[in-house]
């Protein structure tokens, strides 16, 4: 069973969004939409949908006018 902040349990739209946000979170910035989904090559609906998932999961939380990263255990090293 999988743990709500385990990213191994995304879809592959979800975890390619989680990750985008992660290595923007890594210039301790806030990911924003518009950023998220020109860095996935998602659309911007598909992108708000998945941070909508990853915000309900707690993987990611609002900042702003952007998103960071939710709680997990694990280093971010990019």
């Amino acid at each position: 069973m999988s743990r709500p902040h385990d990213v191994q349990s995304l879809s592959g739209t979800d975890l390619t969004v989680y990750e985008a946000v992660a290595a923007i979170a890594v210039g301790g910035e806030a990911a924003s939409l518009p950023g998220v989904a020109g860095m996935t090559g998602l659309t911007e609906e598909q992108t708000r949908a998945s941070l909508a998932t990853l915000v309900e999961r707690g993987q990611v939380v609002p900042s702003g006018e952007g998103f960071t990263l939710g709680r997990h255990d694990f280093e971010v090293d990019y």
